[in-house]
């Protein structure tokens, strides 16, 4: 499970229970907002997180790629 701060668990319970409000004309409490974090960050986050893993990985591999073919010295013939 990804485990986020206090701070950032209170900043996405306050998104969740205001997306409720402006999309869905629905008022949500503290609670079942922050049960629904629970249930994406167990759920849905490893899906993302991997995803950015993923990405990393093909950045890290381009750039060494690069670095070294900047390194290969070049043959004379």
């Amino acid at each position: 499970m990804i485990e986020f701060s206090k701070e950032e668990t209170e900043r996405l319970t306050r998104k969740i229970q205001l997306y409720f409000n402006d999309e869905l004309d629905q008022e949500i409490g503290q609670f079942p907002a922050r049960f629904l974090l629970d249930f994406f960050s167990e759920e849905i986050g490893p899906y993302y997180y991997n995803r950015g893993l993923m990405d990393a990985q093909q950045v890290l591999e381009t750039r060494l790629s690069e670095a070294i073919y900047e390194l290969e010295k070049p043959i004379r013939e």
